[in-house]
């Protein structure tokens, strides 16, 4: 008897795609099994393909103790006929079912075995991928990241509610052969897609389940949703009347949710590239089948798409496919109600749904994105190409219609500038859109050079009462096919190219394309193509590529950090230059940017040199700029005398024997910094050696109070006498705003609100939450506040900042203007600091710096508990914040509601909080440390040799 039972089905009514190769495939991944004791059971219908018959008694023959062949009754048609059959037939201690085409991974038997042997689960599932394209890459479904974050036994399925609210259990799991059948557990035989109610009441039904963290099967077919849509809604339908019948009805309607997400939005997704009889097909018979009411949990475009597919209007749900893939774009007309609520929809149209948060409204024509539906293409006289379309109107923004409208098509060679232009003849308004036909000489006027300029894109462009609007032209990917074809006149001569062919692109675009139809540039072509394929071209070409990779490999990290230690350092020093960074060149900004307007103030006669990452925009003009790791970047800190920064240059860089390393830091701490980081505490030794190197070439580090001394300093195990209590050049202007608030008042602002468009008269609050991740590259975060709900309650009042860390980005929504600002990508925080009025954190060290103005703060702190655990920290900070701790968006929302009343009870307290953590701050830091580290008596940075020290470059 095996361990393991796989049971593969074979010419069943509905299965996969593929036969015999999809056949030969699974049990092939069942034979490489690292685990012996398994065997494959291949179940064949009486009405299976000879193809597949021969296949299956190949490899029933290749391997006769591991492979079995069941012939099924004639009876067993379905695949789910053919799966009971396998299950009766099973000898193994468990047994589990693949699909068409599905593989098992090399360990995913003696993962599943392993697990249910230690845990005595009934039922041990683990992760799946599925093809999602063409050209046969896989995906595994993103809400199986947080199923199986971890192995775990449950002791029922509802401690996993994922396992039945989602199509988790179709494949990728195995069954206790004994409990299987004690629980009677059978696939429904007159069901299309049977896997999808078998798994849940398999997990209804057994005791103990299992969750394994590994990948089990590959290979899953997505499924055909258009022509499967009645039977994945009837399976959905009775596992959820299955949970309604367990007595779960909170998990019936996260089934619905996730049935909508999961099945019905990709099916409208795909109807671009569906024929249009197709799309009225499945369009009518959605109809039909959808009877039951849409989740408003949905998001807006996703409740739109599932009630037009419900409607049954192929054109409205080709509309909302299109709105899917680009949410900011217009799709069709819209309605504004007297509540100021935005519905998909004209006014003589029934309301489709509520889309007010995509912030349509708050967009003017030429702001926002229109879809232009191609609607006619076509051959004109004179071998012209005629186009015709219309473009959607809103509603609440656009040309009146009566106004002088006017409008050109136009062609703009792909990744190139050049544009030819051609006015449109017909420019219409017809009430909710404008309607509008071109007829385009491309034979005579479109002249591509033959390379490089094959792909020509089509937009519109609408002029009326002086504003543009600018529109690709949209159509399904049928709308052209085969439809006519023009010649073409390339300057390199008709063997480039004789053809300009119509096409839909992947993103649902018009375009033309340059192709080769007649014998000569056909010849043309296959002669290029055998001349840069042929043995000596393929050679060439490895040649080419390995040149090129020796050419990345010179300019590469790896290289470039051994040649600068190696030899750069051994150039003398350049008296007076000084290499300033901030934030790893991301800004011009922070105590360098302090730093170096004090030197320009003093005179100093010192040559600066800034670093920059990715671009130089915003930093100064009269400043040497470099681009970080550049050579040039490498050459200047080679012969600086000077280095300054605030977060730390690259560890890979030694120090020159002659620099003084100025490290001014970017803010005091509360989680835990360096080597007292449990992250750092896990470190292998030469990682912890490389920090330790990395922190020994600092000659001065700057400190603004003692408890910098106690955290930071000791952290990064700084001695003493590297150490300047000169507090942060960049609070200076802090400290000078709030002297002037206190003598002048707080109006006029300083000139940053004007530009950002600040009112006077509304209170300004700065959103910057710290940093979450770890080290490498930017990463887009998810802001934990609510920007569009803050907009709602408080955008008539309060003007909401957004900045995200310099080591993240976030995506706004569209929120009412002069309500919210992303102010993330502005360089210098200070700046932004003068003009705020509340401050919204939660761990940042921002708050130490705000808390100088002695205005407001409020700590925004859902995962306070959790972020100290993980992280670490140094004081409790609900002992000793400078402002109310907010655990949730109510309370925070009541806070900014009440702030007369907090601000009053914690002034005392922000004021202490402000003497203790910037004492040093007393509005002169930039001077003194100017004269500490530039001045004539300035101590340099020679000191005595350390063993971290000696090495290259001496």
């Amino acid at each position: 008897m095996s361990d393991v039972s796989c049971v593969i089905t074979g010419g069943g009514d509905g299965e996969g795609p593929g036969g015999a190769d999809a056949l030969r495939a699974s049990v092939e991944s069942v034979l490489c099994q690292s685990m012996r004791a398994t065997e494959a059971l291949v179940v064949l219908a009486s009405a299976a393909d000879p193809a597949v018959r021969t296949a299956a008694r190949a490899l029933a023959a290749r391997a006769p103790e591991r492979v079995r062949l069941v012939h099924a009754d004639p009876a067993a048609r379905t695949t789910g006929a053919l799966r009971n059959a396998g299950l009766d037939a099973a000898t193994g201690r468990y047994v589990l079912v693949l699909g068409s085409g599905e593989r098992l991974q090399q360990h995913a038997c003696r993962n599943l075995w392993q697990t249910g042997e230690t845990s005595r689960a009934d039922l041990i599932a683990g992760r799946w991928s599925r093809i999602t394209d063409e050209s046969g890459k896989e995906r595994e479904p993103s809400w199986q990241a947080e199923l199986f974050a971890r192995s775990r036994t449950l002791s029922r399925f509802t401690e996993a509610p994922e396992l039945v609210v989602r199509d988790a259990l179709v494949t990728g799991f195995c069954l206790r052969r004994e409990a299987a059948r004690r629980h009677g557990l059978r696939y429904e035989e007159d069901l299309a897609h049977g896997e999808i109610l078998f798994g849940p009441i398999a997990a209804a039904s057994v005791g103990r389940i299992a969750l394994v963290r590994r990948l089990i099967v590959t290979g899953r077919a997505d499924p055909d949703r258009a022509r499967d849509l009645v039977a994945l809604v009837e399976a959905h339908r009775r596992v959820a009347n299955t949970l309604i019948a367990l007595g779960l009805p909170e998990l019936r309607e996260e089934r619905e949710k996730a049935f909508h997400r999961d099945h019905l939005v990709p099916l409208v997704r795909s109807f671009p590239a569906l024929p249009a009889v197709r799309r009225d097909r499945v369009a009518t018979t959605a109809a039909r089948t959808l009877t039951g009411p849409v989740p408003p949990e949905l998001p807006p475009l996703e409740r739109v798409a599932v009630t037009l597919l419900g409607r049954g209007d192929a054109e409205e749900v080709l509309a909302a496919a299109y709105a899917l893939s680009r949410p900011a774009t217009v799709c069709a007309p819209l309605t504004t109600g007297a509540d100021g609520r935005v519905t998909w929809g004209g006014e003589s149209e029934a309301p489709v749904a509520d889309i007010t948060e995509l912030g349509h409204q708050y967009r003017r024509f030429g702001e926002m994105r229109l879809m232009n539906r191609l609607t006619r293409c076509a051959a004109a006289d004179h071998g012209r190409l005629l186009l015709e379309g219309r473009l959607v109107l809103p509603g609440h923004t656009g040309p009146a219609p009566g106004a002088p409208l006017a409008a050109t098509l136009e062609f703009r060679a792909r990744g190139g500038a050049r544009a030819v232009a051609f006015p449109a003849e017909v420019v219409r308004h017809d009430g909710t859109g404008i309607t509008w036909r071109a007829r385009a000489d491309v034979a005579r006027r479109l002249r591509p050079v033959g390379v490089r300029d094959t792909a020509w894109d089509a937009r519109l462009i609408v002029e009326a009462d002086g504003v543009r609007s600018v529109s690709d032209l949209f159509a399904p990917q049928d709308q052209v096919a085969g439809a006519v074809r023009f010649p073409a006149r390339p300057r390199l001569g008709r063997l480039a190219g004789d053809t300009w062919e119509p096409y839909i692109t992947l993103k649902d675009h018009f375009a033309l394309r340059l192709t080769a139809r007649r014998r000569p540039a056909r010849t043309a072509h296959r002669l290029i193509r055998y001349a840069t394929h042929f043995r000596p071209a393929r050679k060439a070409k490895l040649i080419v590529r390995a040149l090129r990779k020796r050419l990345d490999r010179y300019r590469s990290r790896g290289f470039k950090a051994p040649a600068y230690n190696t030899w750069l350092t051994r150039l003398p020093v350049r008296r007076g230059s000084v290499v300033f960074e901030s934030h790893m060149g991301t800004c011009y900004g922070d105590s360098p940017r302090a730093l170096y307007e004090e030197i320009r103030r003093q005179g100093l006669k010192l040559h600066a040199t800034w670093s920059y990452d990715p671009s130089p925009a915003g930093f100064p003009h009269d400043a040497r700029l470099v681009r970080r790791w550049s050579w040039r970047y490498l050459w200047a800190l080679a012969r600086a005398e000077y280095w300054v920064d605030n977060q730390g240059f690259p560890q890979q860089l030694r120090k020159p024997d002659r620099t003084t390393y100025l490290q001014t830091w970017h803010g005091s701490a509360y989680k835990r910094m360096g080597f007292d980081e449990t992250r750092v505490r896990l470190q292998n030794a030469p990682q912890r050696e490389r920090l330790q190197r990395a922190v020994d070439r600092f000659d001065h580090f700057l400190v603004r109070s003692e408890h910098d001394v106690t955290t930071l300093a000791r952290a990064y195990r700084l001695p003493e006498e590297r150490l300047l209590r000169t507090g942060y050049p960049r609070n200076d202007a802090l400290i000078a705003e709030r002297t002037r608030a206190e003598t002048e008042g707080r109006l006029p602002r300083p000139p940053l609100a004007a530009e950002l468009g600040l009112d006077d008269h509304k209170k300004t609050v700065l959103y910057a939450p710290t940093f979450r991740g770890g080290p490498g590259k930017q990463r887009k975060a998810r802001l934990l506040l609510d920007v569009r709900e803050f907009a709602e309650r408080f955008g008539d009042t309060h003007t909401l900042l957004v900045r995200a860390h310099y080591l993240e980005s976030a995506r706004l929504p569209v929120c009412p203007p002069g309500t919210v600002v992303d102010v993330s990508r502005h360089h210098d925080v200070s700046e932004l600091l003068t003009i705020t009025d509340v401050l919204v954190t939660d761990y940042s060290s921002i708050m130490f710096d705000f808390a100088l103005l002695d205005r407001p703060v409020v700590l925004f702190a859902p995962d306070l508990e959790t972020y100290a655990a993980e992280r670490g920290s140094y004081f409790d900070l609900r002992e000793q914040a400078p402002g109310p701790v907010t655990a949730t968006q109510e309370e925070l929302f009541a806070a900014l509601a009440e702030l007369k009343k907090s601000d009053t009870r914690y002034a005392d307290r922000r004021r202490a909080f402000a003497e203790r953590f910037g004492v040093h701050d007393r509005g002169d830091a930039a001077r003194a440390t100017v004269a500490a580290v530039f001045g004539p008596t300035a101590s340099r940075g020679v000191r005595d040799t350390t063993d971290h020290d000696r090495g290259a470059g001496r």
